[in-house]
């Protein structure tokens, strides 16, 4: 399985070493709404690595990285996600995205569907089919797109998602305590907490969704993706996830456990099965 992961690594370097180098832009460039200074921590923008015309698939998917919505893990859980991505053909785009205690909701989910408007109203410059725009979240970046994936209109609906060891609800017991204080402050109010927990929110319009997560995750417990997962059943949507018995949080592509390793696989195969991975 090592042998594995690292030709899937070599086969992503090599790729990555054979896009257009890539170049962020501000998610407005005028300054965005609601900015409370000019720091670079009040700009939002977007990394994009385009794949080539001639290697593309036709798909790009928006990645969150995680970070409790307080940090971003840009490289783990940002650039190598983007790299994997272009290995497959895909078209990533990293989002850095507003964060607490500074900005609470719904800044960080302005941030994130001007980030599907962008692309979306960009999508031939790049390649890719305007009906087939992902969005990648990981811990607090799950929860992130799984917002995406549950509070949008007809211009920032994502087209499918993908959940890693995801943040999902805002209300105890399962919460993430310092997503929910960083997200929502000090004081937010029981109708805040359940408009942000997003097991509540699924209906038959939430976009197709992969999730794994592990079962002693313990700093973002289980029981979010689970929640989340039944809530997709319940409401018709095609959903498919993945529970491994052990492993720690934030593993990113998990590259070195040979166990965990695995799931990247899992995730192509389910973007092969939704004929994502093939030219439109």
């Amino acid at each position: 399985m090592l042998r594995f992961v690292a030709a899937v690594l070599a086969a992503a370097t090599l790729a990555c070493a054979q896009q257009t180098r890539p170049s962020t832009e501000l998610l407005w460039p005028e300054g965005a709404p609601g900015a409370l200074g000019n720091t670079d921590a009040d700009k939002p923008s977007l990394t994009f690595f385009v794949v080539p015309a001639a290697k593309t698939v036709g798909t790009g998917v928006i990645v969150c990285p995680g970070g409790g919505y307080h940090d971003l893990a840009m490289d783990h859980e940002g650039v190598q996600i983007a790299e994997w991505l272009n290995s497959l053909g895909i078209s990533a785009f990293v989002l850095k995205y507003r964060l607490g205690p500074r900005y609470h909701h719904p800044i960080e989910l302005g941030d994130a569907q001007q980030a599907v408007r962008i692309v979306r109203s960009r999508a031939k410059e790049f390649g890719i089919a305007s009906n087939r725009l992902g969005i990648w979240g990981f811990s607090a970046g799950g929860h992130l797109a799984s917002s995406a994936s549950t509070h949008f209109d007809s211009a920032t609906r994502p087209d499918f998602a993908i959940l890693a060891y995801p943040v999902i609800s805002m209300r105890p017991p399962f919460t993430h305590t310092g997503s929910h204080q960083n997200l929502l402050g000090d004081h937010p109010g029981e109708a805040l907490e359940n408009l942000l927990s997003n097991e509540t929110q699924v209906t038959p319009q939430t976009p197709p969704t992969f999730i794994w997560h592990t079962q002693d995750d313990n700093v973002v417990p289980v029981e979010n993706s689970i929640m989340y997962y039944e809530a997709l059943q319940k409401a018709g949507v095609p959903a498919e996830m993945h529970i491994f018995a052990h492993g720690p949080h934030g593993t990113g592509l998990a590259q070195r456990d040979a166990t965990l390793s695995i799931w990247p696989t899992l995730l192509a195969n389910w973007l092969r099965g939704r004929g994502l991975l093939s030219r439109p």
